[in-house]
């Protein structure tokens, strides 16, 4: 069974309803998925976490079974800035003031900007697999748009990606995941009927299209005009990556992140392909033990 000992509950927030899983007892630890995927991603770290950690893990907005507003011009309700402000509502709702924070993919990327706007509620962050989303298009070249393609094509103009994706949205759920062929038990099949249940949902595909547009659009306004106002991290951060993957072969993490942070940088490589909590759970736990302590 996953996430065995956690509690499944909706919470209520401004204009609808998170789901998420909560468990365990100590420090309160805020977890946040990445794309294409749902909170049971961390299903192979929680319960261990859930030890020492109270540990909360929810579906984003637009993603899961959380949910998910219209899609707009200015795509402003799938701004990071509002996705935090989302999840601040949601530890506010548990009565946690300070807490940690962990988040991989697009979850890393709203946990930037949630340390951002709220310095005095995170007291750790750690980020997986990502760089700031500001200096990956800024350091856009050929070889980015072909491997990182679905970023511009998720971005084109409402509906067209979604009309295309909900023709087949199981076949394009497993193809766009399907960045280790050697593993194809990758997923559990717990963790795997969930997401493609939310993928069959057409307004998961049309959150996951609003989130990829505002990070093109209007989060790029955010990180610029945070930039320019000096505004940091002011926690420390950790920083892991797969080893397998393209931040390993392309940036220097570490390096760039402290650009970004005003404390203590710390910065590894994972033996993992991109999905690194379940491609390989043992490593992220021990760094997790480690760095949260």
């Amino acid at each position: 069974m996953v996430f065995d000992g956690f509690t499944l509950t909706e919470v209520p927030v401004p204009g609808g309803s998170v789901r998420l899983r909560h468990g365990g007892s100590g420090p309160p630890l805020l977890l946040l998925h990445g794309n294409p995927q749902t909170h049971l991603m961390w299903h192979l770290v929680a319960p261990t976490l859930a030890r020492r950690f109270t540990v909360i893990c929810p579906d984003l907005r637009g993603y899961g079974f959380s949910w998910k507003p219209p899609a707009t011009p200015d795509h402003l309700p799938y701004a990071k800035r509002e996705m935090a402000r989302e999840l601040i509502a949601v530890m506010d709702h548990f009565g946690h003031q300070h807490f940690c924070l962990a988040g991989h993919d697009r979850g890393a990327r709203v946990a930037h900007r949630l340390a951002l706007d709220f310095p005095d509620r995170v007291t750790q962050l750690a980020t997986l697999d990502i760089i700031p989303t500001l200096e990956h298009f800024e350091r856009a070249n050929m070889d980015f748009a072909l491997h990182y393609y679905h970023w511009f094509w998720l971005a084109q103009p409402h509906p067209y990606p979604e009309w295309l994706i909900n023709k087949a949205p199981e076949a394009w759920w497993r193809q766009h995941t399907n960045r280790n062929p050697a593993r194809p038990d990758l997923f559990h099949p717990d963790a795997l009927a969930d997401y493609l249940a939310a993928v069959r949902l057409p307004d998961t595909v049309r959150g996951i299209c609003e989130d990829y547009r505002a990070a093109a659009s209007i989060d790029l306004v955010h990180d610029r005009e945070s930039r320019a106002a000096g505004v940091k991290i002011q926690c420390p951060l950790l920083a892991l990556w797969g080893s397998k993957g393209k931040i390993a072969t392309w940036y220097d993490a570490p390096a760039i992140w402290r650009q970004y942070c005003a404390n203590e940088v710390t910065g590894a490589a994972i033996e993992s392909g991109h999905y690194i909590a379940e491609e390989n759970p043992a490593a992220l736990l021990d760094w997790f033990a480690q760095y949260f302590g």
